[in-house]
């Protein structure tokens, strides 16, 4: 972004001529099932915003990078942040290399728990991301934060939560959003006013009317998922998703502008 220009704050503030450079790009997104949520979210929002015209394709072919593109791919193995590090380093440097113009991805919210070693993640990606950037300088590489989640509503769901725990299956638990969220904090620390980073726990974490969803843990005061935003505490349901594609556009267009 121009440091000139204003920040747009709003899908209806964003003018045509930056919906177009948008358009004009080349952009990859490695993600895992929730980021399915936000594709879907983004098509939602492009619906009722004919001015926003993104070619979305999942692939991370590179003939596909020849012309403008909003490519997404799954990427890596749940439970496992290093493969998804790997799989992005492996994408970009084999596949898109210089034929992006915006390059990122995220990590799932079922990547982090209290087993997790956070300060490793986050060398380990540091690490990824800072040879990337020195190997394609013009391609601008944004850093997501880690999705939160908070116990899901209503009856089905908790009667789900108790099978999946008697099976041994990961259920969803506030704690979890400890170790998300001490990444997380990591990640604004060490990018945040210096490099692209979509703040997506922040999303997940901000109802509509600017509350937050937060939680005590120890003395300490941690964010989680809004709950009208999911219907299984992890993924993002109609709602959620069409709130998290509309600060993503707004960033992206912000990036564009």
């Amino acid at each position: 972004m121009d440091p000139k220009n204003k920040a747009f704050t709003s899908i209806k503030e964003v003018p045509e001529a930056t919906w177009k450079k948008l358009s004009e790009k080349r952009i990859y997104f490695g993600h895992q099932s929730v980021g399915y949520n936000i594709i879907d979210g983004v098509k939602d929002v492009m619906k009722e915003n004919p001015k926003i015209n993104l070619n979305i394709v999942e692939t991370n072919k590179p003939a596909d990078h020849k012309g403008p593109i909003f490519a997404h791919s799954p990427m890596g193995q749940n439970f496992n942040s290093k493969s998804k590090c790997e799989d992005f380093e492996a994408v970009v440097r084999q596949n898109m290399g210089e034929k992006a113009d915006i390059d990122f991805f995220k990590f799932c919210f079922v990547d982090f728990d209290d087993k997790t070693d956070v300060n490793a993640v986050f060398e380990e990606y540091k690490k990824v991301l800072a040879g990337l950037k020195h190997k394609y300088p013009q391609t601008v590489f944004i850093h997501v934060t880690v999705p939160l989640t908070t116990p899901p509503p209503g009856f089905k769901a908790t009667v789900k939560q108790f099978i999946k725990q008697l099976i041994g299956r990961p259920i969803m638990r506030l704690e979890d959003n400890i170790s998300a969220e001490e990444f997380n904090e990591k990640l604004r620390k060490e990018y945040a006013g210096k490099e692209a980073l979509f703040d997506l726990a922040k999303v997940e974490s901000t109802a509509p009317d600017g509350t937050r969803a937060v939680f005590q843990k120890g003395g300490k005061v941690y964010n989680s998922m809004v709950p009208a935003y999911t219907d299984d505490g992890g993924h993002l349901n109609e709602t959620g998703r069409k709130v998290v594609a509309e600060q993503l556009l707004i960033f992206l267009a912000n990036l564009s502008n």
